[in-house]
C-alpha cells in the first residue's frame, strides 16, 4: 500500500469516528441521521456539479450500495439507541475487516499477499480484542445492542465490497461518492418526514449545525476511502479504515467520559503492529 493511500485511509478513520461521535451525541437518533444524511446530500450535490458523472457500469453498484447503506443506518441507529458509544462502535467496526477479506476473495477475486494477509489478521485480532473488551461483563439485556452492532458490521462489509467494485467501474471516485450520498441523504430525509411529518423541522433546528457538520465529515471520510479503493486491495484498506475504533475509544473517553482501559490500549498496539505489516507487504 502506497504511503499516500495509507495516510488517506488513516485520515478517513479519524474523520469517520468523529462523525459517528457527533451522531451519537444527538439524543434523537432519527434526527441525528437525518441531519448527517442531509449534510452529506448537500456536499454531494455541490460535488456532483463539478465531478464527472459515474460511468453506466457503476450505477447498479451505486443503487445496491444505497440500499445497503440505508440498512446500515438503521442498524447503527438501533445500536446507538441500545448501547454505549464505546460498546457498539468497536463491535460494528471490528466485525468488518475479516468479512471484507472473505467477500473480496469470493466475489472480487482479491486474495491478499501472504504478509498482507498476516497484517489483516493481526489488525483484526486487535480490533476483535477491542470489541470483546466492550462486551466483557455486560448484562443479558445488553446483548440486543451487541446483535445490532454485529449486523452493522456485516452491512459495512457488504457496502465496502460493493462500493469497491463500483467506484473502480465509475471512473470518478468523487462523482461516485457525490451521487451515493446525494441519493442516500434524500431517501433518509423522506423516511424521516414520513415518520415525523410536520414536527420534524422543529426537531431538526436545535441541532442542525452539529448534524450537518457530521454529514460533511461523513462525505469526507468515505470519499477518502473510495479514492483509496481505486488504488489498493479492498481487504487491507478495510482493516486500516477500522482503526477508527481506536479514535472512537479516545473520543468516547474524552467527550463521553467512558473508560478507556488497559485492554483497549493493548488492542490499539496490536492494530498498529498489523498496520505495519500491511504497509510493508
Amino acid at each position: 500500500m502506497a504511503p499516500l493511500t495509507a495516510a488517506a485511509v488513516l485520515l478517513a478513520a479519524v474523520t469517520h469516528a468523529a462523525w459517528n461521535a457527533i451522531a451519537h451525541s444527538i439524543r434523537d437518533r432519527l434526527v441525528a441521521f437525518t441531519l448527517v444524511g442531509g449534510g452529506g446530500a448537500i456536499c454531494g450535490a455541490v460535488a456532483a456539479g463539478f465531478a464527472p458523472l459515474p460511468a453506466a457500469d457503476a450505477w447498479p453498484y451505486l443503487a445496491s450500495s444505497v440500499g445497503i447503506h440505508m440498512a446500515y443506518m438503521y442498524l447503527l441507529t438501533k445500536s446507538f439507541a441500545l448501547g454505549d458509544f464505546g460498546q457498539v462502535y468497536p463491535i460494528a467496526r471490528g466485525v468488518a475487516p475479516l468479512a471484507v477479506t472473505v467477500l473480496a476473495a469470493l466475489f472480487v477475486g482479491e486474495v491478499p499477499a501472504p504478509l498482507q494477509t498476516v497484517g489483516v489478521l493481526v489488525a483484526s485480532a486487535g480490533l476483535g480484542g477491542a470489541a470483546l473488551w466492550s462486551v466483557r461483563g455486560r448484562r443479558r439485556e445488553d446483548w440486543p445492542a451487541v446483535g445490532a452492532a454485529v449486523g452493522t458490521g456485516l452491512a459495512i462489509a457488504a457496502y465496502t465490497v460493493v462500493d469497491g467494485v463500483g467506484v473502480r467501474a465509475s471512473g470518478t471516485a468523487l462523482g461516485y461518492v457525490a451521487w451515493l450520498l446525494l441519493i442516500q441523504g434524500v431517501l433518509l430525509a423522506c423516511c424521516a418526514l414520513a415518520a415525523r411529518r410536520a414536527a420534524l423541522l422543529g426537531q431538526l433546528r436545535p441541532v442542525a449545525g452539529r448534524g450537518l457538520l457530521g454529514g460533511a465529515l461523513s462525505m469526507s471520510a468515505y470519499g477518502l476511502v473510495l479514492w483509496a479503493q481505486t488504488r489498493g486491495a479492498l481487504a487491507p484498506i478495510a482493516a486500516l479504515r477500522e482503526t477508527s475504533i481506536i479514535a472512537g475509544a479516545v473520543i468516547g473517553a474524552v467527550f463521553f467520559k467512558e473508560q478507556l482501559g488497559r485492554s483497549r490500549v493493548v488492542a490499539a498496539l496490536v492494530v498498529v503492529a498489523g498496520i505495519g505489516l500491511m504497509l510493508h507487504a
